[in-house]
């Protein structure tokens, strides 16, 4: 299993989360993950650029860190489904934020073009 490397001795709380969320993909999986349980393809299918292997690292690591759990159902094929824990779900509302933030800059650049792509609202 995949570990996140959390400094021991920190100056402050925020660090922890950093290293808790750093890198490409992690705060795209807990967004991805907020309306349920969902599929390793489907997350797959709903990242673009992210590639099975480091979807998976990353499912690992937060996993970790009790932000991100799975079920996996018996049989064949065996199917497996990702959720947020009730610690993923208040990581998540952050997200949320950073998000919002992340429309305003573009909206801003007149980035509105990938914003209307994705189906993200940005009309108030």
């Amino acid at each position: 299993m995949s570990y996140i490397i959390i400094r021991e001795i920190c100056t402050c709380p925020l660090e922890i989360v950093h290293d808790i969320i750093k890198g490409k993909w992690k705060t795209m999986i807990i967004y991805q993950l907020k309306n349920g349980n969902t599929s390793l393809a489907q997350l797959e299918r709903d990242i673009d650029g992210i590639t099975q292997k480091m979807l998976l690292q990353h499912l690992r690591e937060l996993q970790s860190c009790a932000i991100v759990d799975k079920i996996k159902t018996e049989g064949y094929p065996l199917h497996v489904e990702y959720f947020l824990t009730d610690r993923g779900r208040k990581l998540l509302e952050a997200v949320l934020i950073m998000q919002e933030i992340g429309i305003e800059f573009m909206l801003e650049w007149g980035q509105t073009d990938l914003l209307d792509r994705k189906g993200i609202n940005y009309k108030k």
